[in-house]
């Protein structure tokens, strides 16, 4: 069962500029951002003195491709830049 029917449809959660983001979301589903990569990347660039805002990423597309192309110019760290191209795919459209 999909968590987000465990709600009632008015008390669903939502995020910035109304998209679905409950932790629960089926990773197939390439409609959602996957919020367990967008957390391992806030981690992975705070590690790297960058304060980044997830639920700015959810609701601005411009701040969200700011912060994967800092993410890009950081060459020593492959964790990141797997996270970083993984989350690309979602803020690219």
């Amino acid at each position: 069962m999909n968590p987000l029917h465990a709600y009632p449809a008015a008390e669903r959660p939502v995020g910035a500029g109304g998209s679905l983001l409950a932790v629960g979301d089926d990773p197939d589903n390439e409609h959602y951002c996957p919020i367990e990569q967008l957390a391992s990347f806030a981690l992975l660039m705070a590690g790297h003195g960058r304060c980044v805002s997830t639920d700015m990423m959810l609701g601005d597309r411009d701040y969200a491709m700011a912060q994967l192309a800092c993410a890009r110019a950081i060459d020593d760290d492959p964790e990141l830049a797997r996270v970083a191209r993984r989350l690309f795919a979602y803020f690219e459209l």
